[in-house]
C-alpha cells in the first residue's frame, strides 16, 4: 500500500536527508517526492509504498524527528497598507510593531509618487489572528494603515508554509476537519505538481481549487438558484428539469405510479435539491421516487439518498463497491484525475450510495465492444428506455437512455449543451478541465462516443437532456 507523508522540511541545506535516512532504514521504497520551494519553503510531499504496519512506524519515527506538522492551525496571510510620510526613518517604527507582534513580512511593495507620501503594502503572516486588531490598533497611533484585499492568482504573499496557510483558509470556508484539511493538502499539490510538469502556472491551480469551493460555497442556501424548465415529451408527459450552479442537473418524469428521476448533483445541496422539488412537486416525499444515473462521478450521484431505488448498470454499481471499501473509484485510478476528484467528494461532503437502495438492471464488468453498445432496457411505465453503455471515454460505466416514443434521450456528460449554461454553470465548469487537464478520460474516445450517439436517433423532432445545461432540441430528417 502507498501512503504520502506531508513533512515539514528545515529550510537548510541536508533537510531532505533525514526523512530519507528514516524511510530507508525501514526498508520502504519512495514512490513520489514533491517539493517546491517558490510555493511552499518548509512542505516536502514523499509518497512512500510498503506494508501497513511499516508504514505506521515510519510515521511514528517522522513524527519523533519533528518531520510532521502537528497542528493545522498555522495562520494565515493579510495585506496591510501603511501610508507614511516620505522622509528618513518613517518606516522604522512600523517594522518595531511589526516585530514586537512577531508577524513576518512576506511581500512589501512601496514607490515614491511626489505626493509627500508612499503607500508601503506588506504581506503580513499571522500566526495568531486574535493578535490582528491590536496590531492595528496601535500601528493607527503610527500612521493610517487598512487591510487590502487582493488577488491571490497575482501576488503570493507568502511562501513560508503555503499549504498549510492555504489549507487553513479553505477548511475554515468549507468547516472542514483537521484529517480533511491534511488530504486537501495532499491532493492540491498532486495537481499543482501534474500541472507544473507540463509547465502551466502552479499558483494557479490554488486559485482554481479557491473558486472551485467559492463556487459551492456561494451556491448554498439562498445562493442556491437553479434555472427550473417545465416540459412535454412528443407524447404529452411532463418533464422538470432543475439546473443548479454546479453540479448536474435532475430531470424528473411524471410517469403514471412513480416520479422518476435523472442524476441527482452534489451531495452538498441536498437540501437546497429538495426544497426545489418540494416547490413543484409538494408531495414528493410521499410519492414512489426512482432514480436513473447516466454514471458514477461525484457531481451525479451525491443525492441518491432522495430516492427509494436507483438504478445503475454493473460497472457503476462496481464503482460506488471501490468507494464503500476505500478504495480508488474508477475516475481515481486515473492519476491525472484522481486529486480534483477527491478534492470535490472532500469540498461536496460526498458519500458512497448506499447499496440497499441500488438495482443493477444491466451490463457487466467486462469492457463493452462497441462506442455505444445496447446493454438492455429499463421499463418505468410509460417509458421503456432502451440502454447504451460507453466505452469510457468520459468514465468507466456510462450510459445513454433512449426512448423513441416520447423522442427524449439522456445522454449524462457524453453529450451536453454548453451553449445553454447559465453563468453561474459556465463559471464553475471551466475549472475542472484546468485542474484534471479534460473532464474526459479519454478526450478522442469521447467525441467518438458522442458522434455515434446521434447516428442512435430516428428521425422525429428530439429532445437530448445532457447532465448539464438546459435541453437541446434537434430536428433529425
Amino acid at each position: 500500500m502507498k501512503r504520502v507523508f506531508t513533512t515539514m522540511m528545515p529550510d537548510r541545506a541536508g533537510a531532505f536527508i533525514g526523512a530519507d535516512r528514516c524511510i530507508t532504514e525501514l526498508g520502504l521504497n519512495i514512490t513520489r517526492v514533491s517539493y517546491n520551494k517558490a510555493v511552499d519553503a518548509h512542505l516536502l510531499f514523499i509518497e512512500v509504498e510498503g506494508g501497513e504496519e511499516t508504514l505506521a512506524l515510519a510515521e511514528e519515527k517522522l513524527a519523533k524527528l519533528g518531520y510532521l506538522p502537528n497542528s493545522m492551525g498555522i495562520g494565515s496571510v493579510i495585506l496591510v497598507e501603511f501610508r507614511l510620510r516620505d522622509r528618513p526613518g518613517t518606516l522604522l517604527p512600523v517594522l518595531e510593531l511589526i516585530r514586537q507582534f512577531h508577524f513576518n513580512i512576506s511581500y512589501i511593495s512601496s514607490q515614491e509618487n511626489g505626493s509627500g507620501y508612499q503607500n508601503f503594502k506588506m504581506g503580513l503572516f499571522v500566526d495568531n489572528t486574535g493578535d490582528i486588531s491590536d496590531f492595528l490598533g496601535r500601528a493607527a497611533r503610527l500612521c493610517p494603515v487598512r487591510i487590502l484585499d487582493y488577488d491571490r492568482s497575482e501576488k503570493v504573499l507568502d511562501n513560508t508554509v503555503f499549504y498549510l496557510s492555504f489549507a487553513n483558509e479553505i477548511s475554515e470556508k468549507m468547516s472542514l476537519d483537521g484529517e480533511a484539511a491534511k488530504e486537501l493538502i495532499v491532493n492540491s499539490n498532486l495537481v499543482m505538481q501534474m500541472l507544473d510538469e507540463r509547465d502551466q502556472p502552479v499558483h494557479q491551480v490554488f486559485d482554481y481549487i479557491r473558486q472551485f469551493a467559492d463556487c459551492i460555497r456561494t451556491g448554498r442556501g439562498e445562493g442556491y438558484v437553479p434555472r427550473v424548465t417545465r416540459l412535454t415529451t412528443a407524447a404529452g408527459l411532463p418533464i422538470t428539469l432543475i439546473e443548479p450552479p454546479c453540479g448536474s442537473s435532475l430531470c424528473l418524469l411524471e410517469c403514471q405510479d412513480v416520479l422518476l428521476g435523472v442524476d441527482s448533483g452534489f451531495a452538498c445541496y441536498r437540501e437546497e435539491l429538495l426544497r426545489t422539488v418540494l416547490g413543484v412537486y409538494p408531495d414528493f416525499l410521499t410519492r414512489r421516487r426512482e432514480l436513473m444515473l447516466t454514471h458514477g462521478d461525484v457531481d451525479h450521484c451525491g443525492c441518491t439518498g432522495l430516492f427509494d431505488r436507483v438504478y445503475v448498470n454493473r460497472k457503476v454499481w462496481d464503482n460506488f463497491e471501490l468507494e464503500r471499501c476505500g478504495k480508488p473509484d474508477f475516475r481515481e485510478e486515473n492519476a491525472i484525475h484522481a486529486p480534483y476528484a477527491r478534492i470535490s467528494k472532500l469540498l461536496t461532503a460526498y458519500e458512497p450510495p448506499k447499496a440497499d437502495n441500488l438495482t443493477v438492471f444491466a451490463g457487466t464488468s467486462e469492457p463493452v465492444p462497441e462506442l455505444l453498445t445496447p446493454i438492455g432496457t429499463l421499463n418505468v411505465a410509460p417509458l421503456c428506455f432502451e440502454v447504451y453503455e460507453g466505452q469510457g471515454g468520459h468514465v468507466r460505466g456510462e450510459m445513454v437512455y433512449l426512448e423513441r416514443t416520447h423522442r427524449i434521450a439522456f445522454t449524462g456528460d457524453i453529450f451536453v449543451n454548453i451553449k445553454s449554461f447559465i453563468p453561474a454553470q459556465a463559471k464553475f465548469n471551466r475549472l475542472a478541465p484546468f485542474l484534471m487537464t479534460s473532464v474526459d478520460v479519454e478526450p478522442a474516445l469521447a467525441k467518438q462516443e458522442r458522434e455515434a450517439f446521434f447516428g442512435l436517433l430516428s428521425p422525429g423532432r428530439w429532445q437530448i437532456f445532457g447532465a448539464h445545461g438546459n435541453v437541446h432540441k434537434v430536428e433529425i430528417p
